[in-house]
C-alpha cells in the first residue's frame, strides 16, 4: 500500500513550514518527564478527596473543491466545505476511601465535522459526533473498587478519570457504570487524544474496533481489569445502540450486548523505556443487517436499491480483532502501530464504517528545537473494506457514514500531520496545526484526493 505521492509534497512542506514558525518564537520552561500530562490554568490538589476541573476544545476544519466523477447522500462534498465544533466537559471526583472513588463528567458540544462527518471511513474529527445540539449531557458516571493483590504500591498522578494516588502493584480494578470503551480499551499514549494530538477517528482509534456506544461515543457496562507490573488482561460487558450508530442504548441484554476483551504486555525491549503490546478482541450481538441479506433482496427486485436497515428484528454476531503497540525510544521521540479487522458480513453499527486499517506514526516533543512543550506527530493510515460491504455500496446501498450511490473501490489512504504549542497567554492554553491528506476518500478511486487543514484550540482549566 503506497502512502507518499509527489500530491503528498505539498502537504508535509506546509506543516514543516509551520514548525520552523514556531520554533522561531521564545520557548518555554523546561519539562521533566515527557509523558507528564498537560499543564492547567488552575493547580489542582493531590491531597483533596475530591476533584473539579473543566476543558474547552474547539477545532476548525476546512476543504478546498475537490475532483469528484460522481456524488451521492453520503458522500464528501466535492465543493468547498468548513465546519466547526465546540466540546466543553466538566470533570468530577470523589476519593471515597483509598480504593474506592467516584468519576462524574458532563459534557456540551455544538458544531459539526466537514459533510456532517459523512463521506469517510476515517472522519476527520473526533470531536464530530452526529449528535452535537448543544445540550448538556452526562458523559461519563462510575464507581471504580481497586482490589489489592499485592502488599508493595506505586504513586501515580491525578488526572479527570482517575484521582487516587496510591495504587497497588498487582491489583484487580472494578469500573461500573457510563463511560467511554476506549477509556479502558485501545489507549495508547501516542495517539489516543484528539484534544492535544491527533484528530482522524482512525488514527485515535482502531477504525476496525466497532466498540459499543451511543452516537456520542458512551456506553453503560462494567470493567474488570487486572494490573500487574509487565501484564494487564481486561474484560467489559455494555450495552450496544438499538440502531446503527444511534442514541439511544438497548438495555434488554438478550436483544443486545458487547464483549471486549484485552490482554496487555509492556516488556522493556528498550532499557529505561515504555513499551506496551495490546490485543484486542469484541464481539457484539445486536440488531444487525446482513450485507448478503440486503443484496439478495435488491436482485430478487424487493427493493429498489440494497437497504442495510431492511429487515425483520434479528440478532446477529459482528466481531474482531485488533493490535495496538506504543514504544518510547527516547526522551523526545515515540512511535506507535495499529491494525485491525472486523468480519465486514454485518453491517458497521457503532464506531465507523471500517472492516480493517493500519495505521503508524509517532510523535516528537520539541525539546530538539527549544520548545520542550510542543509537539511534533505524523500517523499514515489504510483503511479497507470487506468485499460485501463494497458490493452493496457498488450497487447503491447506503451505511450510517457511506454511500457515493456507486463504488470504484480503492483503500482509503490518510496521512495527518498536527503541530501542538502552549499559548503565551497564560499556562493551560494550546493551540495546534492540523493538515490530513486523504486518497481515495470513502474508498472511491472515483473521488478525491482531498486536503484538509485545520486548527485548534484547547484550554485545561
Amino acid at each position: 500500500m503506497l502512502f507518499f505521492s509527489a500530491r503528498t509534497i505539498p502537504i508535509v512542506t506546509s506543516v514543516l513550514i509551520c514548525a520552523i514558525l514556531l520554533a522561531s518564537s521564545p520557548a518555554f520552561a523546561e519539562i521533566d518527564d515527557y509523558t507528564s500530562g498537560t499543564e492547567t490554568v488552575f493547580a489542582h490538589s493531590d491531597t483533596l478527596p475530591w476533584w473539579l476541573s473543566a476543558q474547552s476544545n474547539t477545532i476548525f476544519q476546512w476543504h478546498p473543491r475537490f475532483h469528484a466523477d460522481y456524488s451521492g447522500p453520503n458522500s464528501l462534498a466535492r465543493t468547498s466545505d468548513e465546519a466547526v465544533t465546540e466540546v466543553a466537559t466538566l470533570y468530577g471526583g470523589l476519593e471515597i476511601s483509598p480504593y474506592l472513588e467516584a468519576i462524574a463528567d458532563f459534557e456540551i458540544g455544538s458544531g459539526s465535522g466537514v459533510s456532517n462527518s459523512s463521506g469517510l471511513g476515517g472522519p476527520t474529527n473526533l470531536d464530530a459526533t452526529r449528535d452535537l445540539d448543544g445540550m448538556p449531557y452526562v458523559a461519563r458516571l462510575w464507581y471504580r473498587l481497586v482490589i489489592p493483590l499485592s502488599d508493595e504500591t506505586f504513586t501515580v498522578h491525578r488526572t479527570p478519570l482517575s484521582i487516587l494516588t496510591t495504587l497497588p502493584v498487582r491489583r484487580l480494578d472494578i469500573h461500573i457504570g457510563k463511560f467511554a470503551m476506549v477509556d479502558f480499551f485501545d489507549v495508547n499514549s501516542v495517539a489516543n487524544d484528539s484534544h492535544t494530538q491527533f484528530m482522524n477517528w482512525t488514527v485515535v482509534n482502531n477504525g476496525a474496533y466497532d466498540y459499543a456506544a451511543d452516537t456520542r461515543g458512551y456506553t453503560y457496562g462494567g470493567v474488570i481489569d487486572y494490573e500487574d507490573r509487565f501484564f494487564g488482561a481486561r474484560f467489559a460487558e455494555a450495552l450496544i445502540s438499538r440502531r446503527a450508530n444511534g442514541l439511544n442504548l438497548q438495555k434488554n441484554l438478550q436483544d443486545a450486548h458487547s464483549e471486549n476483551y484485552e490482554i496487555e504486555v509492556r516488556p522493556e525491549l528498550i532499557p529505561r523505556r515504555f513499551t506496551a503490546v495490546r490485543f484486542l478482541a469484541f464481539t457484539n450481538f445486536a440488531n444487525m443487517g446482513d450485507y448478503h441479506q440486503a443484496i439478495d433482496l435488491f436482485e430478487a427486485g424487493k427493493t429498489s436499491v440494497p437497504d442495510i436497515t431492511d429487515h425483520r428484528m434479528q440478532n446477529t454476531l459482528k466481531y474482531g480483532f485488533g493490535i495496538n503497540a506504543e514504544q518510547e525510544f527516547t526522551d523526545t521521540i515515540r512511535g506507535f502501530v495499529r491494525a485491525g479487522w472486523n468480519e465486514g458480513e454485518h453491517e458497521s453499527f457503532n464506531y465507523t464504517e471500517v472492516n480493517d486499517t493500519v495505521a503508524f506514526g509517532g510523535d516528537i516533543r520539541g525539546t530538539l528545537w527549544n520548545r520542550p512543550q510542543d509537539k511534533f506527530g505524523v500517523a499514515f493510515v489504510g483503511n479497507g473494506l470487506s468485499q460485501r460491504h463494497r458490493q452493496y455500496l457498488s450497487l447503491g446501498g447506503l451505511g450510517f457514514a457511506l454511500g457515493d450511490g456507486a463504488l470504484s473501490y480503492g483503500p482509503e489512504k490518510i496521512m495527518e500531520c498536527y503541530y501542538n504549542f502552549p499559548i503565551p497567554i497564560h499556562t493551560g492554553f494550546y493551540g495546534a496545526f492540523d493538515v490530513q491528506y486523504i486518497d481515495n476518500p470513502g474508498f472511491n478511486r472515483a473521488r478525491g484526493p482531498v486536503v484538509i487543514p485545520g486548527m485548534r484550540i484547547h484550554v485545561e482549566l
